[in-house]
């Protein structure tokens, strides 16, 4: 159940150390401030050496140990990481890679998630677990395998997937002749005679439908669903009262999120802000200014996206970096008191949990170079006495209250696979054009929900859609309906549900509320741009029929954003300057109240309280329109520093 105020809590392996260590370990983590702790996520072959034969002392002393110490436990069901036992009994169980090669036994999440045989096991597992310790008091939550997808894994390209796909197809067709019919198989020749003819996408000559690719894509998502609903359901049924949960990934798009959070309890997320930096689209300006920080919207836009995913809005962050990760190309340490900011950060954004991965560093294997919040040795890492202090400044602060409703960010998981499948230019896809949207957003002082198509939008004055290419017209109906400003972005409803060009040309169901024609798309290599003063189009871009204002117009007269009343449709791809003046100028005719705010510096208003981070490098001041009285910090932030005001 909620919480009144955040809880902290730390991963933690009991099998990886000698058990003559775990009750001082318990210890020491009550001690820390700390209150849950989640194991068992990949234990496995621990659990059952041999094919049905349970060895369950050593996990009962281990969560009696953490009991006493007063600890409760998310305890995991270990199905990411089979034993090679059990692959060895199906070998078939393992998922195939694009190319049609075997991801095999060696490391973890190997299996695919349409395997009968392989979801039977995982049931069994689960139910084994749930029946001996969901009646324990300890255990407070349950957390359903570990980040799905995680490697590339929600595709699977094996004879398991060919055979659900093509029944999930005639489910969602009826006939071949319906589908032959959505998807334009009269191009190329590409008809079917019988749903026991379609193949998978991969291995073609050239690029495979796109609407093959898509009906693909959400058969994969759904194939998740399934996976985790099989798990929800026995934990449910054995374990009546205890939240069930799942740790989601940043950046990650490959299932419906949305889908997910609503068939479960809470949704968690591991959050890597230094690792993110360094593998995603960032710039190397920015990979150079914040390596030791994380671009300051790194983990706002994910607290704020799986916030939105979820059931009454209950999200934890199941895994926070506390040092340098293993996997990243570069792995920098944190800069002092970034852990800190982080943990205060998720509590800005109403988490209810944020808990360190992990305990303590593993000598051995894999993430041996993963740093936790103790050495291997046992001694303090850095980050462990910023735990402490925030866990003394959580229990001073209290809830944070529910957060103030000013901008909505539309995101559907839906449109990143579209523009995934045929983004007609490299790089540029709706989720990037949502981040960007979202870091403007913020950028100007602003609280910002990320939100599905569908959620009411009560109270808020801006609405903000990045990148929506299939919107429905009962999407376009609800956005008629809204009194606020309105910003539509590029190929927004451009397509139809099967991946044809909206009838009518685009944005298709979206002309009810901006009566234009987009006549020519194209995108634009990086240096080819649309100048302006202070500005520049390029990326995507639009080209518009329309009677409506050009707002925003280039030194050649190329027009990149256009206003017809309260909605701004904006043709290119929304980055730097464009889209921090354009939502800059939609946010003032919304009546918000705007700040210019130091370099850096991002803010976050919840019911009681305003937050103030500084992800820059040098000290900056509070805003002068903040009044409230400090509660925490001083009105000039240190580089990695935190200030709490009264709302």
């Amino acid at each position: 159940m909620p919480a009144d105020k955040m809880a902290l809590g730390v991963c933690y392996y009991p099998e990886h150390w000698p058990q003559s260590r775990w009750a001082d370990d318990a210890r020491r983590m009550a001690e820390a401030g700390l209150s849950r702790v989640r194991i068992g996520e990949f234990a496995w072959s621990r659990i059952e050496p041999q094919p049905g034969q349970f060895d369950w002392q050593w996990l009962d002393d281990a969560i009696e140990t953490l009991a006493q110490a007063g600890l409760s436990i998310i305890l995991g069901t270990p199905t990411a990481t089979p034993p090679k036992w059990l692959v060895d009994l199906m070998p078939d169980m393992l998922a195939l890679d694009r190319e049609g090669r075997t991801r095999g036994f060696g490391s973890r999440r190997h299996y695919c998630f349409s395997h009968a045989g392989y979801r039977k096991q995982a049931a069994r597992i689960t139910r084994a677990l749930a029946q001996r310790y969901g009646q324990h008091a300890a255990v407070a939550a349950w957390q359903t395998d570990n980040e799905y997808g995680c490697h590339d894994t929600v595709l699977s390209y094996s004879a398991a997937a060919r055979g659900r796909f093509r029944p999930w197809l005639a489910q969602r067709y009826g006939t071949i002749e319906a589908l032959n019919q959505a998807w334009g198989n009269v191009f190329w020749s590409m008809e079917y005679r019988s749903f026991d003819e379609v193949e998978l996408p991969n291995l073609t000559v050239t690029e495979a439908n796109p609407a093959h690719w898509l009906a693909f894509r959400r058969f994969s998502s759904d194939q998740v669903l399934e996976f985790d609903r099989l798990q929800s359901d026995i934990l449910r049924a054995c374990s009546p009262g205890r939240d069930v949960v799942h740790n989601a990934m940043g950046f990650f798009t490959d299932y419906d999120h949305h889908q997910l959070g609503a068939q479960l309890d809470v949704l968690g997320w591991d959050s890597y802000p230094l690792g993110f930096l360094e593998m995603f689209r960032f710039s190397d300006a920015d990979k150079l200014a914040y390596a030791r920080q994380g671009h300051p919207d790194i983990a706002a836009f994910h607290h704020d996206l799986y916030r939105g995913c979820t059931k009454g809005g209950r999200w934890w962050v199941l895994e926070q970096q506390p040092g340098p990760v293993n996997w990243a190309r570069h792995n920098p340490a944190p800069m002092p008191g970034m852990v800190r900011l982080w943990t205060l950060e998720a509590m800005a954004h109403g988490a209810e949990l944020t808990s360190y991965f992990r305990w303590r560093q593993a000598p051995f294997a894999q993430e041996q170079m993963h740093a936790g919040l103790l050495r291997p040795d046992g001694t303090p890492a850095p980050a462990l006495a910023e735990v402490v202090q925030a866990a003394d400044e959580i229990d001073a602060l209290g809830a944070a209250g529910n957060a103030v409703k000013q901008a909505a960010l539309v995101f559907a998981y839906e449109s990143e696979w579209v523009t995934n499948i045929q983004p007609q230019g490299q790089g540029l896809s709706a989720l990037w054009a949502a981040f960007d949207c979202y870091s403007a957003l913020r950028k100007l002082g602003l609280n910002v929900d990320i939100i599905a198509p569908g959620t009411p939008l009560d109270d808020y004055g801006l609405v903000a859609v990045p990148c929506h290419p299939i919107a429905s017209a009962e999407f376009a109906a609800q956005l008629e309906r809204f009194a606020g400003q309105i910003i539509i972005g590029p190929r927004s409803g451009s397509k139809t549900a099967d991946f044809a060009i909206a009838e009518g040309l685009p944005p298709g169901a979206l002309r009810s509320i901006f009566n234009g024609t987009v006549s020519k798309s194209e995108s634009l290599r990086p240096g080819l741009v649309h100048q302006a003063k202070g500005w520049e189009a390029a990326g995507w871009l639009d080209h518009i029929e329309t009677a409506a204002s050009p707002e925003m117009v280039a030194d050649d007269g190329t027009i990149a954003s256009y206003r017809q009343g309260r909605v701004r449709y904006l043709a290119a791809w929304p980055q730097g300057a464009l889209i921090d003046e354009l939502t800059a100028r939609a946010a003032q005719d919304a009546g918000l109240a705007l700040m210019a705010l130091p370099e850096g510096m991002r803010i976050r208003r919840s019911g009681r309280y305003v937050f103030a981070f500084n992800y820059g490098t040098v000290q900056c001041s509070v805003p002068a329109e903040l009044t409230g009285k400090l509660v925490l910090g001083e009105r000039i932030l240190a580089p990695g520093a935190v200030v709490v005001l009264t709302a």
